[in-house]
C-alpha cells in the first residue's frame, strides 16, 4: 500500500500520478492471462486480439461457437437444448432458499424499485398559438441483456441492480447471461432472477455471452441494450459490439475512496476499504484525510482487520496493487485530489459531510457521514450500485431506468404554423445549399396561398 504526503511534492499534478487508474486499452495482461489464451487459441494472443476471434466465431457459428466457447472458457460441457434456464426452472428455485434470504431479497427489491421509480420521465407535449404541437415521447426498450458475472458467489445484489431499473421502465424481455459454477447457477441467483422479472437466462459468461446477447443465435436471443459488470474481457466486448447494442457504461474494477477529516474513525475507514478490496485483485481503496494521525491508526487498522477476513488472499493483494492512503495539507487540497480521482464510491466521513458535499463535482455514488457504509449501497439502500469507474464519473452516472427506454421526438404543424415557421427552414436550407430541403417545406408554403 502506498502512503504518500502532499507536502513531499510540489504540486497537486505530481500526486495526480497515484490517483490515476489504467485505462481499458493500457491494462497489463499477466502471465497467467497469457498462458490462458494460449490454452484457448493455440497461441498467445492480446486480450483484444482474445475478444475479436471470440466475437467473430460466435457471430459467425452462433450456437456452436456459443458451446465451444462455454466448454474452453467456462469449462462446461453442455448440449444445445441446454443452453438456457426458463422461468419454470427459476420458479423453482425459489424453494431451495430459505425465508431469511426471501425476506432480505424482497426488502432489497423494494428499496430498489422505489429508488428506480422517482427516475422515471413522462412524455410530454406542448402547443403554441398556432396550434404546433412539440413533444417527446418516452418508450421502452423491446429486449435488454444483463451480464452477472461468476465471481466467487453468487451475485445476488447484480441481478437486482440490472434487473428492477429495467423492468420499472416497462421492458418486455430481460435476458441475463452468467456463467455456471461447478456445473450449475446457484439457485440464490435463480430465485433473484425469478423475483426481479428475469425473463431466461443464458448458461455463459465472458465475452461469448457478451456476443450471443449481442448478435443472436438458434436459442439465444439478440438484445437491444447490454448492461451489467464484468472482467476485462466482458468489458471489451461490450465496447466491440457497441452500435449494435447499447451498453451502459465501460466499467472498471471496483473502487472506493474515503474523504476523511481529524473526526473520522480508522475502524469504520479502513473496514469499508477492505470491503472493496475484498471484491478482486484489482479493486482500488484509498484515502484522502487532512489528519496524518487518522492515516497512521487507518494503516494499522488495515491490518489488524485483514488478518480477520475470511477474503484475506484478495483483499490483501488488492491493497497492495491499488491501495492509497494520502495525506492533504487542507480540506480544500482534499476536496481538489478528491475531485480529480472522481470515484465509483465515496465517503465522506467528516464532522459535516453536507456542508463537503456541495464542493464534490465528480463522484459515482456519494456516502454522507460515519453511518452510511458503502455495501449498504452494494444491496439494500435503493440507488443502483451499477456507477462509473476510473474516473469515468467526470461525465457518466449510475445505471438508472432511463438507460432502458429511448426518446422520441414528435412534431405536429398547422397551416399557421407552418406560414410562420416554413420561410425561415425555407432561408436556412438555401443557406446550406440543400436546395431540396428548401423545396420540400416551400411547396407545402406555396399550396397555402
Amino acid at each position: 500500500m502506498k502512503i504518500i504526503n502532499t507536502k513531499d511534492y510540489n504540486s497537486l499534478h505530481e500526486v495526480k500520478q497515484f490517483l490515476m487508474r489504467p485505462h481499458l486499452d493500457e491494462v497489463e495482461v499477466s502471465p497467467g492471462a497469457a498462458a490462458r489464451t494460449k490454452a484457448i487459441f493455440g497461441e498467445v494472443l492480446t486480450p483484444e486480439q482474445s475478444v475479436e476471434r471470440i466475437l467473430k466465431d460466435v457471430k459467425l457459428e452462433g450456437n456452436t461457437g456459443l458451446l465451444r466457447y462455454i466448454e474452453r472458457i467456462d469449462g462446461v460441457v453442455l448440449e444445445e437444448q441446454d443452453l438456457l434456464v426458463g422461468p419454470l426452472e427459476m420458479e423453482a428455485a425459489m424453494s431451495k432458499v430459505s425465508s431469511e434470504f426471501l425476506q432480505s431479497l424482497n426488502k432489497a427489491v423494494e428499496n430498489v424499485r422505489a429508488f428506480h421509480e422517482r427516475q422515471r420521465e413522462n412524455s410530454w407535449f406542448t402547443a403554441d398559438e398556432n396550434g404546433v404541437i412539440l413533444g417527446q415521447r418516452v418508450i421502452p426498450m423491446d429486449r435488454v441483456g444483463i451480464y452477472v458475472p461468476g465471481g466467487n458467489a453468487p451475485l445476488i445484489s447484480t441481478v437486482v441492480m440490472s434487473a428492477i431499473p429495467a423492468r420499472t421502465a416497462g421492458v418486455r424481455e430481460i435476458w441475463m447471461a452468467t456463467p455456471l459454477r461447478d456445473g450449475v447457477i446457484d439457485p440464490h441467483l435463480l430465485a433473484a432472477a425469478h423475483v426481479c422479472g428475469v425473463t431466461g437466462i443464458v448458461k455463459a459468461g465472458g465475452a461469448h455471452a457478451v456476443g450471443a446477447l449481442a448478435f443472436g443465435t438458434a436459442t439465444v436471443p439478440s438484445v437491444d441494450k447490454i448492461v451489467g459488470p464484468g472482467n476485462l474481457f466482458v468489458t471489451l466486448a461490450k465496447k466491440m459490439v457497441y452500435g449494435r447494442v447499447g451498453i451502459e457504461s465501460l466499467a472498471g474494477p471496483s473502487e472506493v475512496l474515503v474523504l476523511a477529516d481529524e473526526t473520522a474513525s480508522p475502524k469504520y475507514i479502513a473496514a469499508d476499504m477492505l470491503s472493496q478490496a475484498e471484491h478482486d485483485w484489482e479493486a482500488a481503496s484509498c484515502l484522502i484525510t487532512t489528519s496524518q494521525r487518522v492515516a497512521e491508526e487507518t494503516a494499522v487498522e488495515l491490518q489488524r482487520q485483514l488478518a480477520q477476513l475470511a477474503t484475506k488472499e484478495i483483499a490483501e493483494v488488492s491493497l497492495e496493487r491499488w491501495g492509497l492512503l494520502v495525506v492533504a495539507q487542507s480540506m480544500d487540497e482534499a476536496v481538489e485530489l478528491t475531485n480529480i480521482f472522481a470515484a465509483e464510491h465515496l465517503e465522506l466521513l467528516v464532522a459535516d459531510p453536507w456542508k463537503i458535499m456541495g464542493r464534490i463535482r465528480h463522484a459515482g455514488a456519494i456516502f454522507m457521514g460515519s453511518l452510511s457504509s458503502e455495501p449498504l449501497g452494494d444491496y439494500i439502500a435503493g440507488p443502483n450500485h451499477i456507477l462509473p469507474t476510473n474516473g469515468t464519473a467526470r461525465f457518466s452516472s449510475p445505471l438508472t431506468t432511463n438507460d432502458f427506454v429511448k426518446k422520441s421526438s414528435v412534431l405536429w404543424f398547422t397551416e399557421e404554423g407552418l406560414a410562420e415557421s416554413g420561410p425561415h427552414a425555407v432561408n436556412l436550407a438555401r443557406l446550406e445549399g440543400l436546395d431540396a430541403h428548401a423545396r420540400a417545406v416551400q411547396m407545402r408554403l406555396d399550396d397555402l396561398k
